[in-house]
């Protein structure tokens, strides 16, 4: 499920989303480039935490197993929305998928880390996301997709709170990280890259 941004274990998984993004920004810019509100939108492998997001924001969704295998009908939504764990790359298999299931004019709408933040002390450095798919030769930017980088975060009640998550979670570099914290939040930023597809695409 494509909550979170990476694999935790479940009662880490649900600590975390609690905290991530608890001002919704993802949401409330996934409905600015959708929109959302008053759509049908198919929300690729999406769990509880992003679908209630985005109903909250007026889209009627449909949640599908794989960008891949949809299981919908041609020309079924308005838009796709996927959450870290698809269109890693801009996979030609699942665009053609989204471009089968959206109708003229459909958006699709990918949410992939970003970096040059404080979570992206928390992973390897070399992700792709991190450096070449935002890139304007990458693999988004150079075949017609445009970006937007949402500045979002991981808010805490305290730093106490926030060391003990991230100690548990992430071990020397969660404590590491903790360490420097001078407020119980953590920058975390997302790019969102969309496109339109269809017709009129």
């Amino acid at each position: 499920m494509a909550d979170l941004p990476f694999p935790l274990p479940a009662p880490l998984a649900d600590r975390l989303a609690t905290h991530l993004d608890r001002e919704a920004k993802i949401a409330r810019v996934l409905d600015e480039l959708g929109p959302i509100a008053d759509r049908d939108v198919a929300l690729v492998e999406g769990g509880p935490l992003r679908a209630s997001q985005l109903e909250a924001r007026g889209g009627r969704l449909t949640v599908v197993p794989s960008a891949r295998e949809t299981g919908l009908q041609a020309a079924a939504v308005d838009a796709v929305v996927a959450l870290w764990d698809a269109f890693r790359g801009a996979n030609r298999g699942e665009l053609d998928e989204a471009a089968r299931v959206l109708r003229p004019g459909g958006r699709v709408l990918v949410v992939h880390d970003y970096g040059r933040d404080d979570v992206s002390r928390l992973r390897p450095p070399d992700l792709p996301e991190y450096a070449q798919w935002s890139r304007r030769d990458g693999p988004f930017l150079s075949t017609g997709w445009k970006i937007r980088v949402v500045h979002a975060w991981w808010t805490f009640e305290t730093l106490e709170e926030a060391a003990g998550f991230l100690g548990d979670a992430f071990d020397a570099a969660g404590r590491e990280l903790a360490a420097t914290l001078k407020r119980p939040r953590l920058s975390y930023n997302v790019a969102i890259y969309h496109r339109t597809m269809g017709a009129t695409g």
